[in-house]
């Protein structure tokens, strides 16, 4: 599915142990405005992996009751500074993003309802990477490669991920299947 991304400058830095502690803060101000209807939030994109390269833009996974009343409560999750972004691309998700003062990016909220494939698909994404450091650093060695190469350009760079993405996807499940 095909959408417009807004510009801003395509940059990986190495692994920051911060990125740990500001999503546990982020997460709390999230499960304040949300309320009852969280079930989990989770860590996931490159920042949740050690020890490899990402953009510095937090990601978190918001497990939610029921998708429909995070509609009636995006005005909570904006009063945080974030931006309403509907499905963005992909059907049954709610996507919101934040930046700082300086308009740089610097969160992502990806809501999806319980039992969502979305949800299962994202964690074991980010659980194979952690206990598959080879694969991680060639994610990470990749990213670096496509950056510099699309440095202005997130659409080459999310693009030339793809293949990778949907193969480490597909390793993912088998392995999370295993257990």
């Amino acid at each position: 599915m095909s959408r417009k991304l807004d510009f801003f400058k395509v940059e990986v830095v190495p692994h920051d142990p911060t990125w740990r502690g500001a999503f546990e803060t982020e997460s709390k101000q999230i499960a304040l405005a949300l309320r009852d209807n969280v079930v989990a939030i989770h860590h996931i994109g490159s920042t949740a992996i050690p020890q490899i390269h990402a953009k510095a833009i937090i990601d978190m996974l918001v497990e939610v009751k029921d998708i429909i009343k995070v509609d009636t409560q995006s005005s909570e999750i904006e009063a945080l500074g974030y931006q309403a972004m509907g499905e963005f691309g992909i059907s049954g998700r709610r996507f919101f993003r934040k930046g700082n003062e300086a308009g740089i990016r610097t969160h992502h909220i990806h809501g999806f309802e319980v039992n969502s494939a979305h949800i299962e698909r994202h964690l074991a994404f980010r659980d194979y990477m952690i206990s598959h450091p080879e694969h991680a650093q060639q994610y990470s060695e990749l990213k670096r490669e496509l950056a510099n190469k699309y440095h202005d350009n997130i659409q080459g760079y999310m693009d030339g991920k793809d293949g990778f993405i949907k193969a480490m996807d597909l390793k993912a499940a088998k392995w999370r299947s295993s257990y």
